[in-house]
């Protein structure tokens, strides 16, 4: 009977007395007769044409980003437009450096990066209403953030255990409902001063988007099922151009071509309590790459170990402290690309390496990013009500997972979600406190991280949580919780 094929497990450990490749190392052969498929490369038309798929998947969730933080911080169309650009240029920089990586940087794994979530609501606190003062002050506390992360990646690789569904779960579920209200703001039409703000036509717009891209999910399969969100912001779009709701402020001058100038909103500021939220941030960021790490590892059958995680982390923090400096903001993995790798069974990291050089190439084009900026707020807020309430449902599924019924889990999530929920449900609540206080305090997701985090560690890795712990479920103690890839 003839043996079975084996990959080569670049990233798998060496025998004790050899030393240790980095995670897919391909001068490291091992003994099977073939590359793992997570090493494969594909013929160029497939490449290109499944690298695409992966951008088409994540593009929507990489311009919200900057279309969030720029009119917040009272940019201009043109502004934010060059914004956008650059979150993709970075983006695709972040990915090179996740899939193809270099000396201890990358996971080697099929990883896109693009902007995170979890930084808008922090940065919009940080940099409200200041303009090209307070996108410096965002990239400032991003750098130190970024490089503070990097730093940290050896020790934080060694803490998972600490970092189980009851808190990523939580974390994730903030990010979703601290942004939904951001949607909201849109379908009304973005600004409260205007006096069409909150009309029967902006809200019903936003309707009629929702209504397309639900239905598109439930009618279209395979890629196009992918990029149902952005075929809804297409269709929106062409709807609201002959009742006059986009503008072509943006794309009035563009360049076909274009660099996103290094600072091009000038040095970069350093301001203390914008540094702590963005680090907070940035500790977010990390554990939520962590369990999509771990996820992925199974999905394309290449486990991710501790040196595996240290090394997707060392390039999340990397592009993150690079991003900045080409006017990009804080990068992540982006969980929707896990599922599209689950989906299509296409496993290769060069797949998603491709999806990085497309990324660049449209960053590079302004008028590309233009025309994203065409794109009425109400259009936006209904996609973006699908959008931000998929980062919610991400969580709860993640919480599904949490063992809510043993223990004091049931508890940090109430106290986590309650205490982070307060800057949404109540603004002024920390109106008495200092203003340095307030960017991280105005900031759900970071307040409810760090509640999560204390309570997790109090609960079930002190004293005598650990015992309880382990009394509740002895053949679970010690066994290594189930990520759920989420974003």
């Amino acid at each position: 009977m003839a043996a079975k094929p084996r990959f080569r497990k670049d990233a798998d450990a060496a025998p004790d007395d050899q030393e240790h490749p980095a995670p897919g190392d391909p001068a490291h052969p091992g003994d099977g007769d073939r590359k793992h498929p997570v090493d494969e490369t594909l013929p160029p038309f497939r490449m290109f044409t499944s690298g695409l798929q992966h951008v088409a998947a994540m593009y929507a969730g990489v311009v919200a980003p900057p279309m969030i933080v720029g009119p917040a911080v009272g940019l201009g169309a043109r502004d934010t437009a060059f914004l956008i650009g650059a979150s993709l240029f970075t983006a695709g920089i972040a990915t090179l450096l996740q899939t193809l990586g270099f000396w201890k940087v990358g996971a080697r794994l099929p990883f896109v990066n693009g902007v995170s979530f979890a930084g808008v609501t922090p940065m919009i606190a940080i940099g409200r209403d200041r303009g090209h003062d307070g996108i410096a002050v965002i990239f400032g506390a991003i750098i130190v953030a970024g490089v503070l992360g990097f730093v940290l990646t050896p020790y934080f690789s060694k803490l998972v255990r600490f970092f189980p569904p009851v808190v990523t779960g939580t974390v994730i579920t903030l990010i979703g409902v601290s942004l939904l209200p951001v949607a909201f703001n849109w379908a009304q039409g973005g600004n409260p001063a205007a006096p069409d703000h909150g009309s029967t036509e902006n809200i019903g717009m936003a309707a009629l988007t929702l209504v397309i891209v639900l239905a598109l999910r439930k009618l279209l399969r395979g890629f196009l099922q992918q990029i149902a969100v952005l075929l809804g912001l297409v269709a929106g779009t062409l709807v609201a151009v002959p009742l006059g709701m986009t503008s072509l402020d943006a794309l009035r001058g563009a360049d076909a071509f274009g660099f996103p100038t290094p600072f091009h909103f000038g040095a970069p500021q350093f301001e203390i309590a914008a540094i702590v939220s963005m680090c907070i941030v940035m500790l977010v960021c990390m554990t939520e790459s962590t369990a999509d790490m771990l996820a992925l590892g199974r999905i394309v059958d290449r486990p991710a170990d501790e040196r595996t995680i240290e090394g997707g982390l060392r390039a999340d923090t990397l592009g993150s402290a690079i991003s900045p400096l080409f006017n990009g903001f804080m990068c992540s993995a982006f969980a929707q690309n896990i599922g599209l790798v689950a989906m299509t069974k296409v496993r290769s990291r060069h797949v998603v390496a491709a999806g990085g050089g497309i990324l660049i190439l449209l960053g590079l084009c302004p008028v590309a990013a233009s025309v994203i900026a065409l794109v009425p707020l109400p259009v936006l807020g209904g996609a973006g009500i699908v959008l931000f309430g998929s980062v919610a449902a991400s969580g709860i599924q993640a919480l599904a997972a949490a063992a809510l019924e043993k223990g004091e889990n049931a508890l940090i999530v109430a106290a986590s979600v309650g205490i982070g929920l307060i800057p949404i449900a109540a603004p002024e609540f920390y109106h008495a406190f200092p203003k340095n206080l307030l960017v991280v305090l105005d900031s759900g997701i970071s307040t409810g991280c760090v509640v999560a985090i204390v309570l997790n560690l109090a609960f079930n890795h002190l004293g005598r949580g650990r015992a309880r712990a382990a009394e509740a479920s002895p053949s679970e103690a010690h066994r290594e919780p189930d990520p759920v890839p989420v974003h």
